[in-house]
C-alpha cells in the first residue's frame, strides 16, 4: 500500500563557497600559497601581480549574484553583460590596499640537495666484497631500515619477503650473516633490531677501556635492570664500585639511540615553519602584523573583459559565442569570489589573532608563561562574535613570531583551575612550575608525585597526586625512579 505524506524540515546547509572559505581560513601560509598557485593555474580569468589601470578598462563584478558553480543551468541570453562592463565606477577589489610590502617576507624557499639515507648506506656496501646473493640481501636489508636507523622486522618476515618479492630463496642464518655486515656500516648502530642491539653495536665499535667493557656487560647481560635504574643490583651483579658504574653509565648516556637521525642527508621531509603572524613590542604596546604572503595582489583578467566587450558589440551572436560567454561568466564569477574570499580570510585571521593577543597581553609583554591566562576557544569566539570552529581553524595549524620565539597559536589555549586564593589560573602555568621543580630536584633522590603535589600545594596550587601524574605525563617526564641518576 502506497502512502503519501507531506513533511516540513528546517535544515541549515553550507554553500560550496562557504565550505571553500573555511578551508582557506584553515590553511597556514605555505599551504595557502600552494592553494593560490593552484587557483591561478586553473582559472585563466584570475591573474596575479599589480594591474595597470587604464581609463577604458573597468570591470565591475560586485553586482553578480549567480552561483558560478551552477554552469549547467546558465543561459547566455540571461546574462547581463553590462554588469561586467560598467564604465561608471572602478570595481571595489581594485581600490583596496593590503598595507603589506611585497618584500615583507622572503617568498623563495631554499631546497637542500644531497644523498638520501638509503643511498648513503648502499654506497658503503660497494666497499665490501659480496656475492650476488649477499649483495641483493644486503640491499634489501638496507631498504628496510627506517628513519631512526632500525630494522623493525623479524628475520622470518624478511626471508618470506625476499622469496615473494625478490625471488631469492635463502635461510635466516644467511640473512643474519649479512645483517652483521650491515651493522658495520656508518652511522654506528644502523640496522639494529632494537635499542639494546643498537647500543651494543656502538659500544663494540669503541676503543676498549674499563668503562666501555663494563658498559658492554651491562647492555648485553643486564639491560632490563639498567633501563629500570636498579643501580644497587648492578653494583652487586658486576661487583664494581659506584665510581666504576658511573663511568660505564657515562659511556652509555653518550650513545645515539637513533643513529638514522644523525645523518644530515636523511630522506625525511624537513618542515619549514613560516610564521603566519608577527607580534612586536613598540613603545610598550603590542603590534600585530599578518605575514605579507597572506595578502597577494590579484585582479581579474583584462583579456576576459575584452572578450565580453567584443561579444556585447557584436551584432550577430553565434551559438559558439554564446557558449563562450557562459564560460567567461563562470570564470569571472570564480575569480571575483576568490578575491573576495582572500579578503575575508585576511580579516578573519587578523581579527582572531588580535583578540588572542589582547586576551594574553600580559604574557606577550613579559614572555613569562606564568602570565598566561586560562583561555578556551569559546572565550575568543564570544569576543569576536564568530563560531568556535572558525577560531579553531585559525589556531590549530598557524604560528606567530613573538619576541620570545615562534609559537604555535593553539599552545596559548588552556583550561583553568582555582588556586588557594580562589583565582582562576591556567593549567599551563601549573605545568611550567611543575617542570621547574623537577629540573631543580636532586637527581640522586628524585621527587615522587606525592611530594610534588605537596610542593605545589605550598606554592598555592592545591592539586591531587593523580593530577600531578597526569600533568607530568603530558610534559613527557618519567616517574621518579626513572629520573634517578648516580
Amino acid at each position: 500500500m502506497l502512502k503519501q505524506q507531506l513533511q516540513f524540515k528546517l535544515s541549515q546547509k553550507l554553500s560550496p563557497q562557504q565550505i571553500q572559505l573555511m578551508k582557506l581560513i584553515q590553511l597556514p601560509t605555505q599551504a595557502f600559497e600552494q592553494r593560490l598557485k593552484q587557483e591561478l593555474e586553473e582559472n585563466p580569468a584570475l591573474e596575479g601581480g599589480k594591474e595597470e589601470i587604464e581609463n577604458d578598462y573597468d570591470s565591475d563584478l560586485d553586482n553578480t549574484t549567480d552561483d558560478f558553480d551552477d554552469s549547467d543551468s546558465i543561459n547566455a541570453e540571461d546574462i547581463n553583460v553590462d554588469e561586467y562592463l560598467s564604465d561608471d565606477e572602478i570595481p571595489d577589489y581594485r581600490t583596496r590596499t593590503n598595507n603589506y610590502s611585497a618584500d615583507d617576507e622572503e617568498k623563495t624557499m631554499p631546497y637542500a640537495a644531497g644523498m638520501s639515507f638509503t643511498q648513503h648506506l648502499i654506497s658503503q656496501l660497494n666497499t665490501y666484497r659480496l656475492s650476488d646473493e649477499e649483495r641483493e640481501i644486503a640491499e634489501f636489508l638496507v631498504g628496510s631500515v627506517d628513519d631512526s636507523g632500525y630494522i623493525r622486522r623479524s628475520l622470518s618476515d624478511i626471508m618470506d619477503d625476499l622469496a615473494f618479492t625478490q625471488n631469492i630463496y635463502t635461510t635466516e642464518d644467511k640473512i643474519e650473516h649479512v645483517l652483521k655486515l650491515v651493522h658495520q656500516l656508518d652511522p654506528a648502530g644502523v640496522g639494529a633490531r632494537n635499542l639494546q642491539e643498537c647500543l651494543s653495536i656502538q659500544l663494540h665499535r669503541k676503543t676498549k677501556t674499563q668503562s666501555v667493557e663494563l658498559a658492554i656487560n651491562i647492555i648485553d647481560h643486564a639491560f632490563d635492570q639498567f633501563t629500570k635504574k636498579h643501580y644497587d643490583k648492578l653494583l652487586q651483579k658486576f661487583d664494581v664500585t659506584e665510581l666504576q658504574l658511573k663511568g660505564a653509565i657515562h659511556e652509555i648516556e653518550h650513545l645515539n639511540p637513533k643513529p638514522g637521525g644523525s645523518y644530515a642527508g636523511n630522506n625525511r621531509i624537513v618542515e619549514h615553519i613560516v610564521p603566519d603572524f608577527a607580534i612586536k613590542i613598540v613603545d610598550g604596546e603590542l603590534e600585530l602584523t599578518l605575514n605579507g604572503r597572506n595578502a597577494p595582489e590579484l585582479h581579474v583578467s583584462r583579456e576576459y573583459h575584452n572578450m565580453l566587450k567584443s561579444y556585447k558589440d557584436s551584432k550577430d551572436k553565434s551559438s559558439s559565442q554564446k557558449d563562450a560567454v557562459v564560460f567567461i561568466k563562470q570564470k569571472l564569477d570564480a575569480a571575483k569570489w576568490f578575491i573576495e574570499a582572500i579578503k575575508q580570510r585576511q580579516q578573519t585571521l587578523f581579527i582572531t589573532m588580535s583578540a588572542i593577543m589582547h586576551y594574553q597581553k600580559e604574557y606577550f609583554l613579559t614572555g613569562d608563561e606564568r602570565n598566561l591566562k586560562p583561555m578556551i576557544l569559546k572565550d575568543i569566539a564570544d569576543e569576536i562574535d564568530m563560531d568556535v570552529s572558525t577560531v579553531s581553524r585559525v589556531a590549530n595549524s598557524k604560528y606567530v613570531d613573538t619576541p620570545y620565539g615562534t609559537k604555535l597559536i593553539k599552545e596559548f589555549f588552556s583550561e583553568s583551575m582555582k588556586n588557594d586564593q580562589g583565582e582562576d589560573v591556567s593549567t599551563r602555568e601549573i605545568k611550567t612550575i611543575l617542570e621547574t621543580v623537577i629540573e631543580e630536584e636532586d637527581k640522586r633522590k628524585p621527587l615522587t608525585d606525592e611530594t610534588l603535589a605537596a610542593i605545589l600545594k605550598e606554592k598555592g596550587y592545591p592539586i591531587a597526586r593523580r593530577t600531578v601524574a597526569k600533568y607530568r605525563e603530558q610534559l613527557d617526564i618519567p616517574v621518579a625512579r626513572l629520573r634517578k641518576k648516580m
